[in-house]
């Protein structure tokens, strides 16, 4: 049985079970002196639905986690003694990493009898591994259902038991996030603090020149390596800041134009296609910098007599300002329609005008909420990879001039983890050291924006 047919048959023993404890609820309430259940029928049957599926999805989770790591303790253990006698761990690895693909079909020149032997043993503790979890899960759903419906009574408080699953579910969805949250953060900082111990932490936030190109191996020939990363930071900035110079204006502007200008109908067709341009992919927009911005923008450079770089920053910062301009747009909308009607109807009998209305009364009014969109389209701007990575370019420049080609940390980020990667070598850990420094560029983004919309905010009845 597949893993997929596995959790279709908890589902379909889950529904089983929501008509058994729903009818036992029904069925007990028609013989009650009474009449009257403790909650409604369908809670009963939530009840023992929740019970017969959740311990069995939760073992069969913790089974599919455990299992690897079992059968290949078990394969090892039935290896012959002469085969793991003496070896090392990394042969042992690449020995399991051989009987693995042997019982897969994928076998590289003649293999010894030995591993064909261990291909079959795998293969059996394989199957009676997947034999032995599809036994245990359906048992334990089928045990899940059978005790819930056994304590369906009319006394029973079905509804309390459903809510306490429900919140400890709910907060297990909380602990996993911040637990990821933290594995993020960690892992970061535990790489990154390798990165220091090689590079000095001062020659990485303030040089300026980036060249990581050192040599991995003795028979290698490359540089010494250089970890400046001020040229990164100062093209990620540049990009950025173009990104937020085309969407900021558009964006606002064409919020206030929705929320206070636009009719009815212009605004059920506009907004919409307005927020297509959050849908498409990202390497669609690269495709458009590459193939049409930078060959039009050289194109009218040369006529005037420019000298526009194939990878100049205005080209991924235009395009990613046009993928940006949903994101201030929508959202700058939601809070402008928020604002409540009597505030405009206060500012006209006062004599403003509409103009002076928007200006004076509804921008302020919802500032937190444009500051919202803004927010999260800098850090959208900020960490964009697919954009800069096909049309930014890899070389370090520092430049003021936005015509020049540069790159961006997402961008060299992407360059030095791809490829043959050594984790031992400062140029792959340099790419934790801008993951953390990216990542606390957002955190103090969030900070400054959140103060922001503190230091503003108005309540309003």
């Amino acid at each position: 049985m597949s893993f997929v047919t596995l959790i279709g048959a908890i589902v379909v023993l889950a529904v089983v079970g929501y008509w058994l404890g729903r009818g036992r609820a029904l069925a007990l309430e028609q013989r009650d002196a009474s009449g009257r259940l403790n909650s409604l029928p369908q809670y009963y049957g939530y009840y023992v639905a929740l019970w017969c599926g959740l311990p069995a999805v939760a073992l069969l989770l913790i089974w599919l986690a455990a299992q690897q790591f079992v059968v290949d303790r078990l394969l090892l253990a039935g290896l012959p003694a002469e085969m793991t006698e003496g070896a090392t761990p990394s042969q042992i690895e690449l020995m399991v990493a051989t009987i693995k693909n042997a019982a897969s079909g994928i076998v590289f020149g003649e293999p010894s009898p030995a591993i064909m032997a261990a291909s079959d043993l795998y293969n059996t503790l394989v199957l009676g591994a997947r034999g032995a979890l599809v036994v245990v899960v359906l048992s334990a759903a089928i045990a899940g259902l059978v005790w819930a419906r056994q304590r369906v009574a009319p006394r029973f408080r079905a509804r309390d038991g459903v809510e306490r699953i429900v919140a400890f579910l709910l907060v297990l969805c909380s602990l996993i996030a911040i637990l990821t949250t933290l594995g993020i953060v960690l892992s970061l900082l535990i790489e990154s603090v390798r990165f220091f111990e090689r590079v000095p932490p001062q020659e990485f936030l303030f040089g300026l020149n980036w060249e990581p190109q050192i040599a991995i191996r003795a028979d290698q020939v490359a540089g010494a390596g250089a970890f400046g990363a001020v040229p990164i930071f100062w093209g990620t900035i540049m990009v950025s800041a173009v990104a937020m110079f085309v969407a900021l204006p558009i964006g606002i502007l064409s919020a206030i134009y929705m929320a206070e200008y636009a009719t009815a109908g212009v605004r059920t067709v506009v907004k919409p296609l307005l927020e297509i341009l959050a849908g498409i992919p990202t390497i669609v927009y690269g495709f458009f910098a590459v193939l049409v911005v930078s060959p039009l923008l050289r194109g009218f450079g040369a006529s005037i007599g420019l000298d526009v770089s194939p990878t100049a920053a205005i080209v991924p910062g235009a395009v990613m300002g046009i993928m940006l301009i949903p994101f201030i747009s929508s959202l700058s909308d939601d809070a402008l329609t928020a604002v409540p009607q009597a505030m405009r109807d206060g500012a006209a009998a006062l004599g403003a005008t509409r103009s002076e209305t928007i200006r004076q009364v509804l921008l302020p009014a919802a500032l937190p909420g444009i500051m919202g969109g803004v927010l999260l389209a800098v850090s959208r701007a900020v960490g964009e990879t697919m954009i800069v990575v096909m049309a930014a370019g890899l070389t370090a420049t520092l430049s003021l001039n936005p015509l020049d080609g540069v790159t961006t940390t997402t961008v060299q980020i992407v360059t030095l983890l791809i490829g043959d990667t050594e984790f031992d070598s400062p140029k792959t850990l340099a790419a934790f050291g801008l993951g953390l420094v990216l990542f606390l560029s957002t955190m103090l983004l969030n900070i400054v924006a959140l103060r922001t919309v503190k230091r503003y905010r108005e309540q309003y009845e």
